[in-house]
């Protein structure tokens, strides 16, 4: 099952992130986690979000650039090592890695793992036949 990312593009420019967060918050949209690739002149900001769609009519509704990524999200325990066996499981598919991020929730002692790939069915089926726990959205967005 795939949870969807927010993405949003932002120049580099003094308090942009600071908008966006202000934009979300006004409506009343909790941030779960967030990444920012970023380069000299603009950055990427990834985020999971407890109300995907709704973030993405308010974003643009406020003039970003935004759009959604399919993602899958996976409970790694929080114990050094255990994030291993996830990688060694998706290095099998032969299916490259875009890029990942992890977080700890509140509702569990699990780490949340973020993985963008390719082939996401391919590395799906692959992390059930491993036992790897795949989270549905509604376990990611209500972290």
């Amino acid at each position: 099952m795939l949870v969807k990312q927010i993405n949003v593009f932002l120049e580099n420019q003094m308090g942009r992130l600071a908008e966006v967060t202000k934009t979300l918050g006004k409506a009343n949209i909790d941030i779960r986690a967030l990444f920012i690739a970023d380069t000299t002149d603009y950055g990427m900001l990834r985020m999971i979000l407890d109300k995907p769609d709704e973030a993405l009519a308010v974003l643009q509704e406020a003039g970003f650039s935004v759009n959604i990524t399919p993602v899958i999200a996976v409970a790694i325990s929080d114990q050094p090592g255990t994030l291993d066996h996830a990688l060694a499981t998706l290095a099998e598919t032969g299916v490259s890695l875009e890029y990942i991020y992890a977080y700890v929730g509140r509702s569990s002692s699990d780490a949340v793992v973020v993985i963008r790939v390719q082939d996401p069915d391919t590395v799906l089926a692959k992390f059930n036949e491993a036992g790897i726990r795949v989270l549905n959205p509604e376990e990611v967005y209500g972290i």
